[in-house]
């Protein structure tokens, strides 16, 4: 894409009134618009990035059976009366609404209830099941005071998965593969030394759920980190005697803080308790299937990889998730420099190429902030020094690389 076609700009400050660190740099590099606190849309820069991290967790999900779906946004309130999380005592950050024929809506801030409803048409017989099913939408929670930017919003996008089992054996291997999904996953986004499998609450379904915590200064949680065996437990675990059960020496975890970048429970029976959602087993007795909901939000994650990675000079990402691998910068050469925008394109290479008539020194500043993995810089120095400036956006200083070793040094 040539940048003069882009029609975002970047701008030199963040507004007054973003104090994440996150949410400063995305407005300013074009990536994000914020419409208000805690909403924030995604620009043609951000939306690619948001689009490469999805691919990644379709991806992970696939491989372990997941079906995707797309359920509605638009609830009707007979459907959470089941569990009672309609009432604003149960959940008090429901957006809700009324038709014009007097029908109660809200616009769902999770899927449980709604997914297992759909299920009741789907599942009669143990030879149904299991199965998984996911999806990427967009949810709504009404915060009293949204903050940390991306991270946290009143309207976000969450991929959701939602697993069905005849037997807790049977959860509990589909549950495992979902845990290393989820761990594939934060290192495929460049994430996962920094990511650690976290001990929480299991609240009225187990002992414990499962968090994945990234450890960063935006972090809202606090964990307590066990290095070695990289594992962590969340400080509301932390004084439980859950310890001794891990395996855990209080002498060995380091206090940090944390972001929680996705989250893994077992359902139990709880919402097929709710809708009746049961199965015939081989004995044509009736059962009831067991459930379990792993969330993971990809905004979210762009908002980490925003706080881990980002340097003074503005964002830095992963070749995973960049929304071009590079970003191609002429002085003068145009002739040459689109010859090789074109080779990097038909090579498969995607490339943001900064054409436009600006001084050098502000096209180095923007390709910074925008933080592509790599930048290679065409002039007459560089040509009379035998090639074009290959710098990676992590490294201090470049390299000149010959023109037809450039492909095979990018890929």
């Amino acid at each position: 894409m040539k940048q003069s076609q882009l029609f975002t700009k970047t701008q030199k400050f963040a507004p007054k009134d973003e104090v994440s660190k996150n949410a400063q740099l995305l407005i300013r590099a074009g990536f994000v618009h914020k419409e208000m606190a805690g909403v924030y849309g995604f620009l043609p820069l951000g939306w690619r990035v948001m689009n490469n991290i999805m691919q990644i967790i379709r991806e992970e999900m696939n491989d372990i059976g997941g079906q995707e779906l797309k359920l509605t946004a638009l609830q009707s309130k007979e459907v959470w009366s089941k569990t009672n999380r309609w009432s604003d005592e149960i959940v008090d950050n429901w957006f809700k609404s009324e038709l014009k024929n007097g029908t109660k809506v809200g616009l769902a801030f999770t899927h449980e209830e709604a997914i297992t409803g759909l299920m009741k048409s789907f599942v009669a017989s143990y030879k149904d099941l299991p199965f998984s099913a996911y999806q990427f939408q967009t949810k709504f929670r009404n915060e009293s005071r949204a903050k940390s930017g991306i991270m946290r919003g009143r309207e976000f996008i969450m991929k959701d998965l939602y697993s069905f089992s005849r037997t807790q054996e049977e959860h509990d291997i589909f549950y495992g593969k979902a845990k290393d999904a989820y761990v594939r996953i934060f290192d495929r986004l460049g994430i996962g030394e920094e990511t650690y499998l976290t001990f929480a609450s299991g609240g009225t379904f187990s002992k414990y759920s499962h968090e994945f915590q990234t450890v960063c200064d935006a972090g809202e949680d606090i964990i307590y980190v066990d290095k070695e065996k990289g594992i962590a437990v969340n400080e509301e675990v932390y004084n439980d005697e859950v310890l001794a059960d891990l395996e855990l020496d209080k002498n060995n975890l380091v206090k940090e803080k944390a972001a929680e970048a996705g989250n893994i429970f077992s359902l139990g029976t709880k919402f097929s308790d709710a809708f009746d959602l049961t199965y015939r087993d081989e004995n044509e007795q009736e059962q009831k299937v067991i459930m379990g909901s792993y969330g993971l939000g990809p905004a979210r994650a762009m908002g980490i990889i925003t706080e881990l990675l980002a340097d003074e000079n503005g964002l830095v990402w992963p070749e995973n998730v960049a929304p071009f691998k590079v970003h191609l910068i002429n002085i003068g050469e145009d002739e040459k420099t689109e010859e090789i925008y074109s080779q990097l394109q038909d090579a498969g290479v995607e490339v943001l190429w900064d054409d436009r008539d600006m001084r050098p020194g502000a096209k180095f500043a923007d390709a910074d902030l925008i933080g592509c993995p790599y930048r290679v810089v065409v002039s007459s120095r560089s040509l009379e020094a035998g090639g074009v400036e290959l710098k990676k956006r992590t490294d201090k200083d470049g390299q000149i690389v010959n023109v037809d070793k450039l492909i095979e040094q990018i890929k």
